[in-house]
């Protein structure tokens, strides 16, 4: 920043900030915000900023007591946004472990299970927590870099003091959220609509060896088409609405590839295979029940054919993206070199607003942590002498890629945002580094697998907190607040956070594996429900080079899928094929989100409303979006560990049309309209801040 930069309040006020009110918000909006982000990463294999509704909720609360001030609603953001860094980063790479068969869901569990799941979201988040303390000073101060979403959440916190906070709208669509999806879990509304159609059984011409002198008349087809309508999910429809028309119609276009060209073809070719077996009795969540060519399609076809060619697809979207910010990454990492140098040597400041932990102590904490990694991965290979060197490489690998990639999530999040940070990307490539590395040492097998995809739990969220921190650590900077405080209260909300995400994630996984041995359908982690694509991406990657347990063919097709997309210039090559990992419901229900966010951009072009107008509409919606994620993931939570402890839901109406369920998602896009634009204002009135 110039020498002229001055913060909202000056470094001379000393309001009250850390208090032990805005710590303890900002924790329950860390733990409810980082279940809701858990739950819709592990179903839509995407996660939503944080730092918006933290903000809005965190002020609202604030407010009941009249002696609150703005640098106190910094802290609470600051504690409760950082939650969503620790969930992203623990469903990115824990259900790895299961989807891989090194932890069994017996195993996941119990405490051992949870203990092993809660040390690298542990390590990780206090490894990330220090990296970013050494590059604070310089990387938010540097002019170079905008921190769009920064800036935004500071413009938040500063309406908020004229009372324009908007929490009602996100309470409003948090309601609408949770009771949608209390009407779905008692069979008042449809979640979604299927039905197959049948292929005529037919031989295709000229495919036949008998002008060849061979008896064969050529390839026998069958199978059919399996469409499904979008599913009813107000979450779903809230992620389309943020992410826009462009991407949500990218995201749905993998949908269209994998249900409308791969599952039909397979099942076209292969008909005759499975054919003597339809109508056969198998057991389905205890009951028999004839084989279906549904069910062929959905439990057989898709994941364990288009699910393979998607993952190669996502490998290598993950290296374009990097090789694309190969300018930036580079940049980081000789940044975060001489950052290190500047802070190591950087003279101890009076003034309160630049005032982080003390150098000595983050240096001693980052010994620390690293002896404390070691440990952690001989750990869990077994504490056995053999184990002792890939343990320790390990270790290293994760200390230096984990510095870097936090640096460079970091500069990432200064130029993008935390919403665009490629935190997967840069997890990948560790792990294929760490798999290699595991190889050449010999860990192979299990241990070898275990090791690598810890590897890869530690740096994701150390990288994910070290982004979502930093942008916080701008806003602060923006509005005067204390670093050190700062740092604190994200050291206890990344402790508190990684000793609880685990429930959620146990409960998700736990709950859907007993729904789906009734209804009959693959369950838990990797599963219809949640189908966790970066994890399987994670899993499959490490299976396939410590153990060679992979057909390549497949990933080889998608990697030469996604090679196609690149060629034709596809934005975003990876939410193709993260769309065709994921259920048709679930992409073509983000899909009609980003139709309602296209209805708006259209009305906003139509009636010609400038800046001011369009940020304060974009405000508004992406609050009520964010509502209506956080109220049916809350009510999803609700409902999975009823299933869990196996607390019978009635159902009230079994037969439920699918109309009504159209009409639901119809009446939540008119308020996404009509909410948003009522809130245009005057052309003349100062601009709100902008949080799309």
């Amino acid at each position: 920043m110039s020498k002229e930069f001055k913060p909202f309040i000056s470094p001379e006020e000393n309001l009250k900030e850390f208090t032990l009110r805005a710590l303890l918000i900002g924790l329950v909006l860390a733990v409810v915000l980082g279940a809701a982000n858990a739950y819709l990463g592990l179903k839509a294999g995407m996660t939503i900023a944080a730092t918006y509704p933290a903000a809005v909720l965190g002020m609202a609360v604030l407010r009941l007591f009249k002696d609150s001030n703005i640098l106190e609603e910094n802290l609470t953001r600051t504690v409760g946004s950082i939650g969503e860094s620790v969930a992203a980063g623990a469903i990115f790479t824990l259900p790895a472990f299961l989807i891989a068969g090194v932890w069994s869901n017996d195993f996941f569990g119990s405490f051992a299970g949870y203990w092993k799941s809660t040390v690298i979201m542990l390590v990780g988040g206090v490894a990330g927590i220090l990296f970013v303390t050494l590059l604070r000073r310089v990387m938010v101060e540097d002019p170079d870099l905008p921190f769009p979403e920064s800036v935004a959440a500071s413009e938040i916190h500063k309406a908020g003091r004229g009372g324009a906070t908007g929490a009602k709208y996100l309470f409003y669509a948090m309601g609408i959220g949770g009771m949608t999806e209390f009407l779905i879990n008692f069979s008042v509304l449809k979640k979604a609509w299927s039905g197959f159609f049948a292929f005529a059984n037919k031989i295709i011409p000229a495919t036949g060896l008998d002008k060849y002198g061979l008896s064969y008349e050529g390839v026998t087809t069958g199978g059919g088409f399996l469409m499904k309508s979008p599913r009813l999910s107000p979450a779903f429809l809230g992620v389309g609405y943020i992410i826009g028309p462009r991407l949500a119609a990218l995201n749905f276009a993998g949908g269209v590839l994998a249900w409308g060209l791969f599952v039909p073809i397979f099942l076209l070719i292969l008909a005759p295979q499975f054919a003597p077996f339809i109508g056969s009795t198998i057991t389905l969540g205890g009951r028999e029940v004839a084989l279906t060519w549904e069910f062929i399609a959905d439990n057989i076809i898709f994941p364990s054919i288009v699910k393979p060619i998607a993952i190669g697809g996502m490998l290598m979207s993950a290296a374009y993206t990097l090789y694309n910010m190969r300018k930036s990454l580079i940049s980081g990492i000789k940044r975060s070199i001489d950052d290190v140098k500047k802070a190591a040597s950087a003279e101890e400041t009076t003034q309160r607003t630049d005032k982080d932990i003390n150098i000595k102590t983050v240096f001693l904490g980052l010994l620390a942590i690293s002896v404390v990694t070691f440990f952690v991965y001989w750990w869990f290979m077994g504490f056995t002498g053999e184990q002792f060197l890939p343990a320790l490489v390990a270790a290293l690998v994760m200390m230096v890629a984990g510095f870097f990639f936090a640096a460079v999530s970091g500069y990432l999040v200064g130029l993008i945002g935390s919403s665009n940070n490629p935190i997967s990307g840069l997890t990948i490539s560790t792990l294929v580094v760490a798999a290699i590395l595991m190889v050449v040492l010999g860990a192979t097998g299990t241990e070898g697998i275990i090791v690598v995809l810890a590897v890869a739990g530690v740096i994701c969220v150390s990288a994910a907190v070290a982004g979502e921190m930093l942008q916080d650590l701008k806003v602060g900077h923006l509005l005067g607040g204390t670093p050190w405080k700062m740092q604190v209260g994200d050291f206890i909300g990344v402790i508190v956070s990684a000793l609880v995400m685990w429930i959620p994630l146990f409960i998700l996984n736990a709950g859907d594996l007993k729904r789906a041995a009734i209804e009959g359908y693959p369950g838990g982690f990797g599963g219809k429900e949640l189908a966790a694509p970066q994890a399987g991406l994670m899993a499959q990657l490490s299976k396939g080079i410590v153990s060679g347990d992979m057909v390549w063919a497949l990933i080889v097709v998608g990697i030469i899928m996604a090679i196609g997309f690149i060629l034709l210039k596809v934005k975003s090559p990876m939410l193709v094929c993260v769309g065709m990992y994921l259920s048709f419901g679930t992409v073509a229900a983000i899909f009609v989100g980003g139709i309602i966010r296209g209805i708006v951009d259209m009305f906003i072009a139509r009636r010609k409303l400038n800046e001011n107008q369009k940020s304060r509409v974009d405000n508004r919606g992406v609050l009520l979006a964010a509502g209506l994620i956080a109220g049916e993931a809350l009510m999803g939570l609700v409902f999975a560990a009823l299933a869990f402890f196996e607390i019978e839901v009635p159902k009230l109406w079994v037969g439920s049309p699918y109309f009504l369920s159209v009409l639901v998602m119809v009446a939540i896009g008119f308020l996404l309209v009509k909410l948003p634009l009522n809130n245009a204002g005057d052309p003349n009135e100062p601009a709100a801040p902008t949080v799309g």
